[in-house]
């Protein structure tokens, strides 16, 4: 018996999404607005932290594809 449309929408909805490629300048770019905004949340008072933080979670949406 075929697979009905809704059995392939359950196929493909399971694949996980694939990490999207960016550049050394992109991923750099991404951190300091990502640190900057960490920054501007605690008053500015500690950059090193904010990027450190920043750079984990750019990375790791940069992992799962987003």
């Amino acid at each position: 018996m075929p697979a009905s449309k809704s059995d392939s929408k359950k196929k493909t909805s399971k694949i996980a999404p694939q990490a999207r490629t960016v550049s050394a300048e992109e991923r750099h770019n991404m951190i300091a607005e990502a640190a900057y905004y960490l920054a501007e949340q605690r008053s500015l008072q500690d950059a090193v932290t904010d990027w450190l933080a920043a750079e984990k979670e750019i990375d790791k949406r940069l992992a799962k594809g987003n």
